[in-house]
């Protein structure tokens, strides 16, 4: 390993390293060491200059584990900033697997915004997906393990459409370098379809509110941060400017919309706003203006923290009252006045309300849409921003804390779970009402002012609007306890009812074959015996004329397959 500028320490590998010895820490040491290890990793990546950093050479091909740019900068410290809350929220977490877990998922997040080059990028992503399978597994219930085996299959042949993407992408051009590539060929394709399965794109979108609500309620909040952002980041590095992601992306934002109106649990009203919310990144992505890439991934870097104060407002819930069902919760903001302010504020941020982060973030998007004379495109994010604030921007806050009270009078969460609260929710409005330092991160100059009359007053008429037809018709709205059906579907119901048939069928085929062997057998060893008696084919005498006859036949045949061959 070569460094050019001295040894320069990598901060996902300093992550991973303190995720592996954090078992070993108990008492305050652990607490310490749990909000100490994402700081100093934080530290240690605002250290490091632009450029390529580290070089490996490893069979003969050159590798590049750390190099750095504004764009791995940006994802690599939200990462990282998430990590480190999500460790407070986490703190009290009986769980001594989740939070190590949580720190080698996140870890590895890093180290692949981190990676200038293809097999880096697939050692690190399949180290998340390991993280990311131990986060689920810490929660201990049977729910959790099944749907992690799920999970852990869906990943799985992501990552094997990433490796023969990779295998072929690295064997056809002789380059291991990870920079933008073109849909020109089959291993391309392969790396985009490995990419697009951590995005929750389409058709395995299911996967994502499959698995992600039956963490812990902490786990959840890691989960939400890391697998489809990283997604988003290798898209954003990859195949910025690909057309088609437009329209995948926008089967994602009205696939998530939907699902998430139709829900009745809230942390699965929650997922499926997380698909939702990468279907917007993933558009602007494929839209490929400098304005859409800066889009997306201001958009992701705001999503990261509003996802999480509404996911750790929900989690909060949950932990009170073991309660996930909006049917069976309301009346909550009585006992619990600070989750239900930050669940607020995380809505209202979620539906890029004015003076919140995603205001800042999302309204480029659609301005980037708008210069590229995509009309259509501009009008389905402008109704998809609608949905939004009906199912994540109203809902989950009325129906959990504000709908017919359900009686449950629960305490505000521990400390250290309303300070992560608290410090999200400040950032949150933070970057709405100061957007200048997000918009210095960003990979390209930002030449946008996101507060101007005409902005301000459309996205206020748009939520205003939406928060209308939600009251007007909240009687077709409120949930009942109803199971959703969805892709997942498919490999959960259907396809293990179509392998009980093929099995069935195939035991009944064998047992066909058997009995069918075991008749023929029975008639072929009575043959046998009926033949060896004294006049049978087999012992009878045979005359000298006869038997040379056959010889001669034999001979004849050899001679004719000798000569013809």
């Amino acid at each position: 390993m070569t460094s050019l500028h001295g040894l320069v320490p990598h901060p996902a590998l300093l992550l991973i390293a303190g995720a592996l010895l954090l078992p070993l820490l108990r008492g305050r040491a652990r607490s310490v060491a749990i909000l100490a290890l994402p700081a100093l990793a934080l530290a240690a990546l605002w250290l490091l200059p632009d450029g390529v950093l580290w070089r490996v050479h490893w069979l003969g091909y050159p590798l590049t584990p750390l190099a750095v740019d504004r764009l791995s900068r940006l994802f690599a410290s939200i990462f990282l900033l998430l990590a480190g809350i999500g460790g407070l929220f986490a703190l009290r977490q009986e769980s001594r697997l989740e939070i190590p877990a949580a720190y080698l998922y996140a870890g590895a997040a890093v180290g692949v915004t981190l990676a200038a080059d293809l097999i880096s990028v697939f050692l690190f992503w399949e180290c998340m997906a390991i993280g990311s399978t131990l986060v689920l597994w810490s929660a201990g219930t049977p729910a959790a393990w099944t749907a992690s085996r799920r999970y852990v299959g869906v990943h799985l042949a992501g990552g094997m459409l990433l490796f023969a993407g990779v295998a072929g992408q690295i064997l056809g051009t002789g380059d291991t370098g990870f920079h933008v590539m073109r849909l020109d060929s089959p291993a391309s394709w392969l790396i985009l379809a490995g990419f697009l399965v951590n995005a929750g794109a389409p058709p395995l979108s299911a996967w994502l509110p499959d698995a992600y609500p039956e963490a812990s309620w902490s786990g959840m909040v890691f989960l939400s941060a890391f697998t489809t952002k990283t997604a988003v980041y290798v898209l954003l590095r990859g195949f910025p400017g690909t057309e088609l992601l437009i329209w995948i992306g926008l089967f994602m934002i009205f696939y998530g919309i939907v699902y998430a109106l139709l829900e009745n649990d809230m942390r699965r009203i929650l997922a499926y706003s997380i698909v939702n919310q990468v279907g917007f990144m993933v558009t602007g992505i494929g839209i490929g203006s400098e304005m859409a890439l800066n889009g997306a991934a201001a958009h992701a870097f705001t999503h990261i923290l509003y996802k999480a104060l509404l996911l750790m407002s929900a989690g909060a819930v949950l932990a009170a009252t073991g309660r996930r069902k909006c049917s069976e919760l309301g009346g909550l903001f009585h006992s619990m006045p600070v989750t239900t302010l930050c669940g607020i504020i995380g809505a209202l941020a979620i539906s890029a309300f004015p003076l919140t982060s995603g205001f800042v973030s999302k309204s480029l998007v659609s301005q980037a849409a708008a210069d590229a004379q995509l009309q259509g495109v501009w009008l389905l994010l402008a109704a998809a921003s609608a949905g939004v604030f009906l199912h994540a921007g109203i809902k989950f806050p009325w129906f959990v804390f504000f709908q017919k009270d359900s009686g449950l009078r629960p305490a505000d969460p521990p400390a250290s779970l309303r300070w992560a609260m608290l410090l999200l929710a400040f950032l949150c409005i933070a970057l709405g009402i100061w957007p200048d330092p997000l918009y210095a991160l960003l990979p390209y100059p930002v030449a946008y002012v996101p507060y101007t009359a005409a902005h301000v007053v459309t996205q206020l008429q748009l939520l205003l609007f939406s928060g209308l037809a939600f009251f007007v018709m909240l009687d077709h709205l409120r949930r009942t306890p109803t199971i959703t059906l969805d892709f997942d579907w498919l490999w959960r119901v259907a396809g293990p009812a179509l392998a009980g048939v093929a099995r069935a069928r195939v035991r009944a085929a064998r047992a066909r074959l058997a009995r069918g062997l075991t008749g023929l057998g029975r008639r072929a060893g009575a043959w046998i015996l009926r033949n060896r008696a004294p006049d049978g084919l087999l012992l009878r005498s045979w005359s000298s004329g006869s038997m040379s006859l056959w010889v001669m036949l034999v001979l004849m045949a050899y001679l004719a397959l000798y000569y013809l061959g």
